[in-house]
């Protein structure tokens, strides 16, 4: 079978060039050397001998950055397994905020301040409405994820959000649920949403947090920054519910398709030909039908490193009941009110070996040559070069 293209093979053959004509943050040059490396003799790695035949196998390590398309998937399946003892038996809502067009080249200049505000904004339009007796008059609960692309790697920051359908009534008695089929209309989210964004954006410009590179240079002055909020205060900013979730159980699956997501997986790149890269993508213009798209190499590249984060930054949040500060108090209070039996104790961390075998139902330790040994630890190899990438 011929191997799967990967990120990984872009960064090495054109990657050297790139960082050549470009001066890089530090960041983006972290990101490209771990993925470069990542599960290679670089690394390091583990040898394994089997107690029955003697054959040998090697595993290398992995970066573990969190940028790597070849790295999400444990911490992915970690995520669900944490998750799934904080769902409640309750109907959930899929709600997706995205930043306007015309904010999109301030959020790149100042992707910590922005990216931070979106989060603000959308959880504080979820929370306060969903307080509001007129409405539905208790404390929700969300879990917000940002992506910060479009299926052909241009910037679109949004955040995706999964919403309880109801929540813990204020004096924390009752649960009150919302209509099964209905959490809120559209067009109230969205005028609440735009307004603390662009008061919290406004905020950041008067308190000299943001910067204006570039072609949006012109934005330092104040009479340009308030032409540009006063175009967005007039636009419908675009959020969208999506029908609620049949079942409980399945919400948590259905996120972790979002939350360790990276901006193109390997799956998707289809040919490096000539210093080109074709890619396959989602055009949602058409029914979402399955197109290609051809990119030079180092464009690419470019685009791809449009969405390595701020160092430190939180990509996944938890608000209302679900935040950290209520999971032991507000969040027990509603499974006690559901009959959700409590568990004593935290179940124990399975190793990597273990998960592997409890999600594909195949042993890791097995000899793949005899099919009846174990593969045990019988050499640590370190890694080639003394520098490792940061995670």
């Amino acid at each position: 079978m011929k191997r799967q293209l990967e990120v990984a093979d872009i960064f090495r053959a054109y990657g050297p060039v790139y960082r050549n004509n470009h001066k890089l943050p530090t960041r983006h040059l972290r990101a490209m050397r771990a993925i470069e490396i990542c599960r290679t003799a670089e690394l390091g790695g583990h040898i394994y001998k089997c107690d029955t035949c003697g054959a040998v196998s090697i595993a290398y390590n992995s970066c573990r950055n969190r940028h790597c398309p070849k790295c999400q998937s444990l911490d992915k399946e970690r995520w669900i397994e944490a998750r799934k003892k904080e769902v409640l038996p309750t109907h959930y809502f899929h709600v997706v905020f995205t930043a306007p067009e015309d904010v999109r080249p301030i959020a790149l200049r100042n992707q910590e301040v922005v990216y931070s505000i979106l989060f603000r904004a959308v959880a504080e339009t979820l929370k306060e409405l969903a307080k509001d007796p007129k409405r539905l008059g208790a404390q929700i609960g969300l879990i917000a994820v940002l992506h910060t692309w479009s299926q052909t790697l241009i910037d679109h920051p949004h955040v995706h959000c999964i919403v309880t359908g109801g929540g813990l009534s204020l004096d924390g008695e009752r649960w009150i649920s919302s209509k099964p089929k209905f959490f809120m209309p559209v067009k109230v989210l969205s005028k609440v949403f735009r307004g603390k964004f662009l008061d919290y954006l406004k905020q950041a410009y008067e308190t000299g947090k943001l910067s204006f590179a570039g072609e949006i240079g012109e934005l330092k002055e104040k009479k340009h920054f308030d032409e540009l909020l006063n175009k967005l205060y007039g636009q419908s900013w675009h959020v969208y519910c999506k029908p609620p979730f049949k079942a409980a159980g399945k919400v948590v699956e259905y996120l972790s398709r979002y939350i360790h997501r990276v901006a193109i997986s390997n799956e998707r790149i289809v040919r490096l030909e000539q210093g080109r890269v074709t890619i396959k993508y989602r055009d949602y213009a058409e029914g979402n039908k399955i197109k290609e798209m051809t990119l030079d190499a180092l464009e690419f590249i470019r685009r791809f490193l449009l969405h390595i984060l701020p160092d430190q930054f939180v990509k996944i949040r938890y608000y209302g009941i679900l935040s950290t500060r209520n999971r032991n108090t507000k969040l027990l209070k509603c499974k006690e009110l559901f009959g959700v039996q409590l568990s004593e104790t935290d179940e124990e961390r399975l190793s990597w070996q273990e998960l592997l075998e409890k999600l594909t139902g195949i042993d890791p330790t097995l000899c793949p040559h005899c099919k009846e040994g174990k593969l045990i630890l019988f050499e640590v190899l370190g890694p080639e070069s003394t520098r490792s990438p940061p995670l």
